[in-house]
């Protein structure tokens, strides 16, 4: 190997071993502050889900008057206007 060789070597190493090293660096902190939102996020959109859920079984097995399934349809679209609104 000539010394021409082997500087290009020695560039081509230590360039991939910087962008390997840029790469972990650049990823690690945001990503799990970033995953950790969104966690939370999506925790909190099933819980909603879930409970949307419990009124409309509610709702179907239930033999009431209209005028409450009114009243439970309602509430559930003001609790989804709310959540828009803060997001």
């Amino acid at each position: 190997m000539n010394p021409f060789e082997m500087v290009v070597a020695i560039i081509i190493v230590v360039t991939i071993g910087k962008v390997i090293q840029a790469r972990y660096a650049a990823g690690g902190g945001t990503r799990s502050s970033d995953d950790s939102q969104e966690a939370r996020r999506l925790r909190e959109e099933v819980r909603a889900l879930k409970e949307r859920i419990q009124v409309l079984e509610r709702l179907a097995t239930d033999d009431t008057s209209s005028a409450r399934l009114d009243r439970e349809i309602e509430a559930l679209r003001d609790r989804s206007n709310e959540r828009t609104r803060h997001d």
